[in-house]
């Protein structure tokens, strides 16, 4: 996909649309001075970014796309953020860095790529004593998940469920409308209109069936 088209597309600005949720979730942690995150899985950094801010800390975000990390570059360019936000190209199942690097760490849909337990356990030695680990993940097996999050050296501090169709009615179903409109614009150029199709698609699983796409925020405290 061009520059100009995802340019056009935004998507970062209509996933801004969730990061009440990730305000909120921020929110509920002890204030820390100038906390050191880590956010995993970042992506094009709309979290990284808004944890940045909210905590006047540092935030290492890692990601395995370079496209994405680019975006995010350029953003924490623009944002004047560059002494603050770094990024690397590190994939969540060969992390380097030395045991007690972080105040927090933070996962946005992006545990499930690893395995919840499995997150559970192999990040916890990141974290300094007494560090937070703060999850954004699927309600699928959500009580067995709560009831488990000890046995892995975790306290639970709080969680909250996002509203069922939150996915939907503030993220893809604005982004609908946007590619609609952009498949109209380029209706005689193919090329556009198969990459506008695959975005199309995605938000055809979706909008299929919002309420399968539910979501929870677990904030935790290292023991």
């Amino acid at each position: 996909m061009s520059k100009d088209l995802h340019s056009e597309i935004d998507r970062d600005h209509f996933r801004g649309r969730l990061s009440k949720y990730t305000r909120k979730a921020f929110r509920l942690l002890p204030e820390l001075d100038k906390p050191r995150i880590l956010d995993i899985g970042c992506g094009s950094g709309v979290p990284t970014i808004e944890l940045a801010k909210l905590s006047k800390g540092k935030a290492v975000g890692i990601d395995i796309d370079q496209i994405l990390l680019d975006r995010l570059n350029r953003k924490i360019e623009k944002e004047g953020l560059s002494n603050r936000v770094e990024i690397r190209k590190c994939s969540m199942f060969e992390m380097d860095f030395p045991d007690a690097s972080f105040d927090i760490i933070w996962a946005e849909g992006s545990i499930s790529v690893i395995g919840f337990e499995r997150g559970l356990k192999e990040w916890r030695r990141l974290l300094k004593p007494g560090g937070f680990l703060v999850v954004h993940a699927e309600t699928r097996k959500m009580l067995d998940k709560l009831e488990r999050i000890p046995s892995f050296g975790w306290k639970l501090l709080d969680y909250f469920l996002l509203p069922e169709d939150a996915h939907w009615t503030e993220y893809y179903k604005p982004l609908e409308i946007r590619i609609q409109e952009l498949r109209a614009k380029y209706k005689n150029d193919s090329e556009t209109l198969a990459v506008l199709r695959k975005h199309q698609n995605e938000i055809d699983m979706v909008k299929r069936n919002p309420k399968e796409f539910s979501s929870a925020f677990y904030i935790m405290r290292k023991l």
